[in-house]
């Protein structure tokens, strides 16, 4: 695996195509030639070159963690009236476009993203996130926290979002404190990790929900298929249909650079780089887990016996 890892770092560094994300001024400071690729086990082992400790923020990467949160936190009835599971074909940010039932599309979109961290309620602000930090930190297998300058440029410019936010409280997907439930949901985007959070995260999912280094559950048994089944079809903004055919694996990422993947049974893997394409993807990200998926053929659709074997790579 450190082999391959190698020389997919040294075919994809060069790639110089996108740029970092500049409509959220902390993240315009982001370093653009940052590159790192890390991959943890479900039994624990980690593989990683390049730049895997180099600290970004999650981002939209938090949209399917915290829609968990909710599945377990939140009467079924009311997350379905809240928000649907269906992808859009549509940007992340796009102003609300409610599906026939009148809720966003789905959570992993701004829209539904944020009707859902609503729902994640508490005596206080400081309760409420103190929740979704405990939770993420499960994941991740070590305490996370607040970029506090990150969270503070994206409530200075977060004014689309404050939008989506008026027009969810219009049509009654919306109903907790406005600026509170706002904050917080720039908050959870501004949760500081690494590419080794990030793989330690896919590993957890594809772990059944535990993760595999401190045999913490971070999410119920039972919830882990409907977050892996949001993140396959709607988690990687507009490009979900083309992740989905080409790549073949649950995937989430954020416009901090980062993405996390899902091999279920297998691994996880997150990318670090912080140039991004069009529809928000980090570009050598997107290129490095194709690279990676068709190399070990770990399409969960498909199989091909002429691929290098995983499980040899991972001996």
């Amino acid at each position: 695996m450190m082999h391959f890892l190698r020389a997919l770092h040294e075919r994809f560094q060069g790639l110089e195509d996108g740029e970092v994300a500049r409509y959220i001024p902390e993240l315009a400071e982001a370093d653009p030639e940052r590159f790192g690729v890390s991959v943890v086990t479900v039994d624990g082992r980690v593989f990683e070159v390049g730049d895997t400790d180099a600290v970004f923020s999650l981002q939209s990467i938090s949209k399917p963690l915290v829609y968990g949160l909710a599945l377990e936190t939140c009467p079924a009835e009311t997350i379905r009236r809240r928000v649907g599971v269906e992808p859009t074909g549509d940007p992340y940010n796009s102003i609300v476009k409610l599906d026939v039932a009148g809720r966003p599309h789905n959570p992993l979109i701004n829209p539904g993203a944020i009707a859902v961290t609503d729902l994640i309620r508490g005596p206080g602000p400081d309760d409420r996130i103190a929740q979704i930090l405990e939770r993420l930190g499960r994941y991740a297998g070590r305490p996370l926290g607040v970029d506090q300058a990150v969270f503070a440029s994206e409530r200075e410019t977060g004014h689309r979002n404050r939008a989506i936010a008026h027009l969810l409280r219009q049509f009654g997907r919306f109903d907790g404190p406005m600026d509170e439930s706002l904050d917080l949901y720039f908050k959870q985007c501004a949760v500081a990790v690494t590419a080794r959070d990030l793989a330690t995260i896919g590993a957890t999912l594809a772990h059944a929900g535990v993760n595999p280094v401190t045999q913490t559950r971070a999410l119920h048994e039972r919830h882990v298929g409907p977050v892996l089944s949001l993140m396959l079809s709607c988690g990687m903004y507009d490009y979900s249909g083309q992740w989905a055919y080409r790549v073949g694996l649950p995937a989430k990422s954020g416009v901090g650079g980062g993405i996390c993947v899902v091999v279920p049974g297998q691994m996880g893997i997150g990318v670090y780089s912080p140039r991004l394409d069009a529809r928000g993807n980090s570009v050598r990200g997107v290129a490095a887990v194709e690279a990676m998926s068709r190399h070990y053929c770990l399409h969960v659709f498909g199989r091909d016996r002429s691929c290098a074997s995983l499980e040899e790579a991972l001996r």
